[in-house]
């Protein structure tokens, strides 16, 4: 699969496990961002992951930040786009099945590397279920159907 994962400063650590361990996975992963500590403002790096999600040049996208509330905050702006910030497997794998996420966003000073692996899992191998959510699904890009 074809997944790109954004970070900000809080993340930067996280997010170099999760692209080894998603690359040692036998993923194709693009690293867009940052490269250091150096402080940056995570909805940049929330708009750079929705963009390639929404262009198809990633599947899927994994987004951290300290809390990863603003990093999915700022990916949910595009339409074409529907992260979940999640900290437990279940609520990975109901964000793909139900409401067909195709970005997981997590925190990193909120959740350690073994729960975000677990998580990604959960995420990556739960395919959407269709049928009664999909309707639902369409409304989030869409609130006048």
């Amino acid at each position: 699969m074809r997944i790109a994962i954004a970070s900000d400063h809080a993340a930067i650590d996280l997010k170099s496990q999760l692209r080894d361990w998603l690359i040692e996975q036998g993923h194709e992963v693009a690293d867009l961002g940052p490269d250091t500590t150096d402080s940056v403002d995570y909805p940049d790096y929330g708009y750079k992951l929705a963009g390639v999600i929404a262009d198809g040049t990633a599947e899927r996208g994994v987004a951290l930040c300290g809390s990863g509330i603003g990093i999915s905050i700022a990916i949910n702006r595009n339409p074409a786009c529907r992260s979940a910030l999640v900290s437990e497997p279940l609520s990975a794998e109901l964000a793909r099945s139900h409401n067909d996420a195709n970005v997981i966003a997590m925190g990193a000073r909120l959740t350690g590397p073994d729960m975000a692996k677990a998580c990604l899992e959960a995420f990556l191998s739960t395919d959407f279920l269709g049928d009664r959510h999909q309707r639902r699904v369409d409304k989030l890009s869409n609130p006048e159907i």
